[in-house]
């Protein structure tokens, strides 16, 4: 009987720490910033509009 009690004693304080232990587990939260690329877009948009202007101005001259 003692043995008995003494093996349902190690069971549950097994089961305590274990749920115990699960319960513990740490998070990280890692913040990041986000990524900005505005340059070279910006660069490529500009490019292709002075050369349709360019190419513009030059079939109509006396558009300006």
């Amino acid at each position: 009987m003692i043995r008995r009690f003494r093996s349902l004693a190690m069971l549950a304080a097994y089961a305590a720490v274990t749920a115990g232990a699960a319960a513990c587990a740490p998070t990280v939260h890692v913040k990041v910033d986000p990524i900005t690329i505005y340059a070279k877009l910006d660069a490529d948009v500009r490019l292709r509009l002075d050369e349709d202007v360019k190419a513009l101005i030059q079939k109509n001259p006396d558009l300006f």
